[in-house]
């Protein structure tokens, strides 16, 4: 069975014999399950009224641990966005009531972003909706298959220089 990477290189295998075209029929895959992917997780979380960037934050402060409160330096650092960014993700999660502000009690300048119930019941629930979305995706694979392909996306990740 030909995919469109299949033909894709091959119209360039024809038109550039000279180029050792393998590396393509990896990271153009990887590239077209990445919008894949993109639109699922989007309609998983538009499922649960949340924006992309809501569930990244959200999902920080759940991964934490009770009591689900993290340092605005944490949190930037989590989700790879700068400092303005964060504070008015945090302002709009806070007027949605998905989580509050608090006073770090060992730096009277500093705070804490904390997750709410609500917070939490929402990341929750959007989890879920992922989780079941991302199985969908990969349900053609057996089990093993899963776990060798993650393997194999692991080492390449590792081995790939982060910018």
């Amino acid at each position: 069975m030909m995919d469109e990477v299949d033909e894709l290189v091959a119209a360039w295998q024809r038109e550039r014999p000279d180029l050792v075209l393998e590396p393509m029929q990896v990271w153009s895959r990887i590239a077209r399950l990445a919008q894949l992917l993109s639109s699922a997780r989007a309609a998983a979380f538009a499922a649960q009224e949340l924006h992309i960037w809501e569930f990244d934050v959200l999902a920080a402060l759940r991964r934490a641990g009770e009591p689900y409160r993290l340092a605005p330096g944490q949190l930037i650092a989590q989700t790879h966005v700068t400092s303005g960014t964060m504070t008015n993700r945090v302002d709009r999660l806070c007027v949605r009531g998905f989580v509050e502000r608090m006073a770090n009690p060992q730096d009277g300048r500093g705070v804490f972003v904390q997750l709410t119930s609500k917070g939490r019941q929402k990341v929750d629930e959007a989890l879920a909706d992922l989780v079941a979305a991302e199985a969908e995706l990969v349900s053609v694979l057996e089990p093993a298959e899963q776990v060798e392909l993650a393997g194999a996306l692991r080492t390449l990740l590792l081995a790939t220089p982060q910018s």
